[in-house]
């Protein structure tokens, strides 16, 4: 009796645990059977599931790519197509992170149902309108492709959160993707789009997360005066300016970017006060643009001592930062303190689909970085940095507020660094720039800056 109770207790297990895990892969394939299908193993959507995609077009109504007769085509400039490959992608899933990798499913008029099996004549594929300019675009990339720059630089719309400008280079002509040749780094990079997966040392553009936090911790910080005479020791070690400063409070520290007057408030301010403040800054956590994870930005001061924690103050020691994150930093100042999310798909067409994709949010706030005094005051010192130490004539005829940044990489290199935004009630663009290997940010980032911003403004302002 004992025994046929046993089996009885152990087969009702069996069957339930069965049935259990049944319900789960079903719904495990419910919620997931969009981004299963779009996996690169899957060669039936990444091989040649183009030939019958929707199109992609830019803010205007540009095409950036769509299918003709059977083949995938792009955008019949040469310059377009190599400015939004990073966003747009090419015939393959090289680029995860492409809107051609990301929702071809959607593109293709994959069904949950019956996969690719519905003719094609009834297939229900989506055309994807992104927010990007390709003018704006290929504006930055020129510039960029010009002095073989490497690197990211993106512009977005800080009241709306319509990304406007995105670019990564090395880039290529998606009609001929490069081959990898060992000890050739020309096309080192290319598959991954910087502007939401790279992560860089951000130098002095740091400097304006050290300020936020002495504004708000320090009495009348800004109004202190501190003696730069080129170098000094913070924790036994030498902190280095580029040249002696000598008395000058933080608005001017800021406009000739004084590594000695941000050390030194970053070792008083200490580690956990520091973490406090990169945090509320949005270092450390994560975020998405679209369906992407965008590349964490890091602090961390847990093992630093005086000396590194003073060198974390100026963007050095362990340091990164993300470009689109940066650009987001400077939505937060020019918003009095929030930041607007980004994000890049306007519009999705389509008759009839089974598809998660969906076109942004207008406007959406991000978590508060910053008081809206400290963002004022921090608005007021990028703008004082512009107009009496760059010159109001590095962008044109813009009125722009900015930090720019040198960026000790840890070879031997340096990174240049320009983040940003426009002050100009018509034209609120935020914006980030970094270029590897580009040495001074005043010298390879502001020139690519400028090009993005000037071509952008003419898209926001409708001209």
């Amino acid at each position: 009796m004992k025994k046929v109770l046993t089996r009885s207790l152990l087969t009702w297990f069996l069957a339930i645990a069965f049935f259990a895990g049944l319900g789960y892969f079903v719904v495990r394939l419910v919620m997931n059977a969009n981004e299963w299908a779009q996996l690169p193993m899957n060669a039936h959507l990444s091989a040649s599931g183009l030939a019958q995609a929707g199109a992609i077009y830019d803010r205007n109504g540009v095409v950036l790519a769509e299918s003709v007769d059977g083949e995938r085509v792009y955008n019949e400039n040469a310059n377009v197509r190599a400015a939004v490959l990073h966003t747009v992608g090419d015939d393959s899933t090289s680029i995860s992170t492409a809107i051609q990798s990301v929702y071809r499913n959607d593109l293709v008029g994959y069904n949950f149902l019956l996969g690719l099996g519905l003719p094609e004549s009834f297939r229900s594929t989506s055309d994807i309108t992104l927010t990007i300019d390709s003018n704006a675009c290929a504006a930055a990339y020129d510039v960029m492709a010009a002095n073989n720059y490497k690197g990211a630089v993106v512009v977005y719309n800080f009241k709306t959160g319509e990304v406007i400008c995105s670019v990564s280079t090395p880039s290529y002509d998606p009609y001929s993707p490069p081959e990898i040749v060992e000890g050739d780094d020309t096309y080192e990079g290319a598959y991954i789009d910087k502007v939401i997966s790279a992560a860089y040392p951000p130098g002095s553009t740091f400097k304006l997360v050290t300020a936020a936090a002495a504004i708000e911790q320090i009495d009348k910080a800004p109004d202190r005066y501190l003696f730069c005479e080129g170098s000094t020791i913070i924790g036994g070690e030498y902190v280095t300016c580029v040249e002696p400063h000598n008395e000058i409070d933080m608005n001017q520290a800021m406009a000739v970017s004084c590594n000695i007057y941000f050390a030194e408030l970053a070792a008083e301010l200490g580690g956990d006060t520091m973490t406090q403040y990169a945090n509320s800054f949005g270092f450390n956590k994560s975020f998405k643009l679209g369906d992407n994870d965008v590349r964490r930005s890091t602090y961390d001061v847990s093992k630093a001592d005086t000396a590194a924690l003073a060198w974390s103050g100026v963007g050095q020691y362990t340091d990164l930062a993300n470009p689109l994150h940066m650009a987001m930093i400077c939505s937060a100042i020019a918003n009095g303190g929030s930041p607007t999310k980004p994000y890049m798909i306007k519009d999705v067409s389509s008759f009839f689909k089974f598809g998660n994709i969906l076109p942004g949010k207008n406007g959406e706030d991000g978590d508060k970085m910053m008081k809206s005094s400290t963002a004022n005051k921090l608005a007021d010192m990028m703008r004082y940095t512009v107009s009496n130490h760059y010159g109001d004539s590095m962008f044109g005829e813009l009125h722009v507020a900015a930090k720019t940044g040198t960026a000790e990489v840890g070879d031997g290199t340096e990174d240049g660094w320009i983040v940003g935004f426009v002050t100009d009630e018509d034209c609120p663009l935020a914006f980030a720039v970094c270029i590897e290997n580009g040495g001074f940010g005043i010298s390879s980032a502001a020139p690519v800056a400028r090009a993005a911003l000037e071509a952008s403004a003419k898209s926001v302002r409708g001209y």
